[in-house]
């Protein structure tokens, strides 16, 4: 077997000791004779899995009996519609933080069921940088809503701004699970789990409990979460392997030391990347330093697209695999999540030291 270090932003790297695990019961779960793919969802092997799953993500969040934790389906693109259809009140706005294309299309879906408010944008200046200044708040919107951290432009929230009663919802899809979070200055949680907790195919909701009631009642039945709230979350089939991929993070995060350790080892390899993009004379960072992601570090090679299209072949040569930028904004793009190694951030380093050297 010949791994290579992944970089992909989506569906990503997971941990290895997961995939060896998913690998060995893979044929027989628990001594069922079936694949966990193949079991019951109704099945007491699987409500076993549901219940850890949910337990695990409480326990290494902190989440509280507030809040409803649901493992739904459609990706957090469907969430950028059935947020608004829950919880946005008649006649009042929606406040949103515009840092990237994912809340564009938030904001979007929003408009297709509320008012909607831009508090702030950093698309002036190509969202490089996360607005902190002149907020302007509704003040009696619905929800608040930010994306936490920006994949594609490579920005992250540090720290949120405080919405005071007005609920604060953030998608997390590609930061969730990389550093403690305060859960209960949160209205709602939402992330798709391929960049960072699991496979693609499923999505972690994290509500507080009496938004639920905002929904109307002649809102489909499977797009209000008041559904799968009581069912935990298998009022029909629900994405049975994905469920039991993102227990089996849960469980390797907690046995790595929970979300500080996380936070510890994201920091470091980033780091380790931007101090060699900062000592660089032929790489440049475009994004303000203080809103650096953790978890997509973004950069360019002396702006020159075939350039960086020689980095990116050699890169892979190497088995350094998905460090091309997003078709949208060219450059170069290290997605290195909570399950990408600590030698994995060195050997790019090596590979750029290297790269710089003979260009």
């Amino acid at each position: 077997m010949n791994r290579v270090y992944n970089f992909n932003a989506g569906p990503a790297v997971l941990p290895l000791e997961v995939l060896e695990k998913a690998q060995r019961e893979l044929l027989d779960f628990a001594g069922t004779g079936m694949s966990v793919m193949e079991i019951s969802h109704r099945s007491k092997e699987f409500t076993k899995i549901n219940d850890e799953a949910q337990d695990r993500l409480r326990a290494i969040m902190g989440i509280s009996a507030d809040y409803e934790v649901l493992f739904l389906q459609g990706g957090a693109s469907l969430q950028f519609a059935m947020i608004p259809m829950n919880l946005a009140v008649k006649e009042l706005p929606v406040d949103i933080i515009v840092t990237g294309a994912w809340s564009k299309k938030a904001l979007k879906e929003i408009k297709k069921v509320s008012i909607a408010n831009i508090v702030a944008s950093s698309e002036d200046k190509n969202f490089s940088y996360i607005p902190k200044d002149n907020l302007k708040f509704s003040g009696d919107a619905s929800y608040v809503h930010v994306t936490s951290n920006n994949t594609i432009f490579g920005t992250q929230f540090k720290s949120f701004p405080s919405t005071g009663s007005v609920p604060l919802v953030a998608d997390m899809s590609s930061d969730i699970l990389c550093c403690p979070v305060d859960v209960n200055r949160f209205g709602a949680i939402y992330a798709g789990a391929q960049k960072n907790i699991g496979p693609s195919g499923l999505v972690v909701v994290i509500l507080r409990k009496d938004l639920m009631e905002r929904a109307p009642e002649s809102l489909p039945t499977m797009l209000q979460y008041r559904t799968h709230a009581p069912e935990k979350s298998l009022y029909n089939t629900p994405p049975t392997f994905g469920i039991y991929m993102v227990n089996l993070v849960f469980e390797w995060v907690q046995k790595q030391g929970g979300l500080e350790s996380m936070a510890k080892n994201n920091q470091k390899k980033a780091q380790m990347i931007y101090d060699a993009i900062d000592s660089s004379s032929v790489y440049t960072s475009p994004v303000a330093k203080e809103d650096r992601s953790n978890m997509n570090v973004v950069f360019r090679v002396n702006n020159d697209e075939a350039l960086e299209k020689n980095f990116v072949e050699r890169a892979t040569q190497k088995g350094l695999i998905g460090l091309k930028g997003h078709r949208s904004v060219g450059g170069i793009r290290a997605s290195i999540y909570n399950a990408h190694p600590m030698e994995g951030a060195q050997a790019l380093v090596s590979f750029m030291k290297e790269f710089e050297s003979q260009i």
